[in-house]
């Protein structure tokens, strides 16, 4: 399951922000919202005593239960198999979402454990009803910077993220193309297993980060 390397830096990016508060009395705007989410990431990566390999899984579920807050990874789960997800019942679903996590947290964490850091300008924030934008330009390694938009749902719990779109590239779509080729061969049974023996081979060392 090859991806361009630009969705690697998603997570790089998103580690890189610095938060601010939402001004009192005023509702908090999508930005507002997912900076300190984003923040509470960076300090769990920062935090010497999660450092180090033996601090792998505590760092690991630290991580992810705050990204949790700002991202909603069921929403993710459900737009990335698209019909299927109407034609699996509950528990399926519920079986998907935790691989997909997983498989997030393998790929995409486990690189940034790495971090040397970004520079992210806001430049913009776009509200439609119950859907959002945060528009970004990130500077990385000198090169020049390229815009990265954080697509956000008001689904009830607040805002939160579905889905990036980097250079105008959606991280869902990218997913969603490779999971359907593996659905049209081998239904849903056969994306499982793939999820399972992906997931797994960072387990036995031999997983590499997409």
């Amino acid at each position: 399951m090859k991806t361009n390397i630009k969705h690697f830096l998603f997570l790089v990016f998103l580690f890189s922000v610095f938060g601010v508060d939402g001004a009192v009395g005023t509702p908090a705007s999508p930005t507002d919202i997912l900076r300190p989410t984003l923040q509470g990431m960076i300090d769990a990566i920062r935090d010497p005593a999660l450092a180090g390999a033996e601090k792998k899984e505590e760092r690991r579920r630290k991580i992810m239960e705050i990204a949790s807050r700002g991202f909603d990874f069921t929403e993710m789960s459900r737009r990335v198999l698209g019909r299927t997800w109407q034609k699996i019942s509950q528990e399926e679903r519920e079986q998907f979402t935790q691989l997909f996590i997983k498989l997030l947290e393998n790929t995409y964490v486990g690189k940034l454990e790495g971090y040397s850091g970004q520079e992210i300008i806001y430049k913009d924030e776009r509200i439609k009803g119950k859907k959002a934008a945060v528009l970004t330009l990130v500077k990385h390694d000198g090169a020049a910077p390229f815009p990265v938009s954080y697509v956000m749902l008001n689904n009830g719990k607040g805002w939160q993220v579905y889905d990036l779109n980097i250079e105008g590239v959606s991280f869902l779509r990218n997913y969603r193309d490779q999971f359907k080729s593996i659905l049209r061969k081998n239904k849903f049974a056969g994306l499982v297993k793939v999820l399972e023996e992906k997931n797994a081979s960072f387990i036995t060392g031999t997983g590499a980060a997409q």
